[in-house]
């Protein structure tokens, strides 16, 4: 078998341990410690929360999208085939180095989706910037950590809560959707969703593109 390479590690602003990027073949993984928060081999559920959540906005003129994470660009580059030529699309991501990996090591994974003229990259906390915004985004998409329980940052936490909720509530436009991703089922999680004002569906979604394998948690809030 061949043995995983260590191409980088990193500090993630507000949390502890070491975020380290790290290759086998043409297999790409990042890890917090010895849990990996993504592998370059499983992208279907973030697929489809790009896709599914344009669907769910569609026919809005000129809208506006907040990706909360970067990581592996899965997300963007499956919302950049599907969403209209006049999208503005910000990608808010909290850790620098991942940045500079899409732009360096990971290059060819992203495909040049950093330079879509669609695309704003911010390097900041998702929770500040949604909770500095009002009515501004037609749609919210969250694929930070593994999903309601943050893992990399205590600010990633801070999202979920029904603070967090209320200000994602208040960031969207009338009619707006927020979107969370999770590796998961967390009824607590979703009871507080549909808490927060939200009309909340519940979706499962294949983590392979193919017909076997794990699946993932998307939940959808319509505000």
């Amino acid at each position: 078998m061949i043995p995983w390479e260590h191409l980088a590690t990193t500090q993630i602003p507000g949390a502890s341990g070491d975020m380290k990027l790290m290759r086998r073949g043409t297999e790409y993984s990042i890890m917090l410690g010895r849990i990996e928060l993504m592998n370059s081999r499983l992208s279907g559920s973030e697929e489809a929360l790009a896709k599914l959540s344009v669907e769910k906005i569609a026919g809005r003129p000129v809208p506006t999208i907040l990706v909360g994470g970067l990581g592996m660009g899965f997300t963007l580059r499956a919302l950049l085939a599907v969403a209209p030529r006049d999208a503005r699309i910000v990608v808010v991501e909290l850790v620098p180095a991942v940045v500079e990996w899409a732009r360096g090591p990971m290059a060819h994974l992203h495909a040049g989706s950093l330079d879509d003229p669609r695309v704003e990259i911010v390097v900041h906390d998702v929770a500040s910037v949604i909770g500095e915004a009002k009515s501004r985004f037609d749609a919210i998409l969250l694929d930070v950590d593994n999903g309601p329980e943050g893992l990399t940052s205590d600010a990633n936490d801070a999202l979920y809560t029904a603070k967090g909720l209320s200000e994602a509530r208040q960031a969207l436009k009338p009619g707006g959707v927020l979107a969370v991703w999770s590796q998961g089922p967390d009824e607590r999680f979703a009871a507080r969703f549909r808490r927060g004002g939200f009309a909340v569906e519940e979706v499962r979604v294949k983590a392979h593109r193919g017909k076997r394998g794990a699946r993932h948690v998307i939940w959808f809030g319509g505000k």
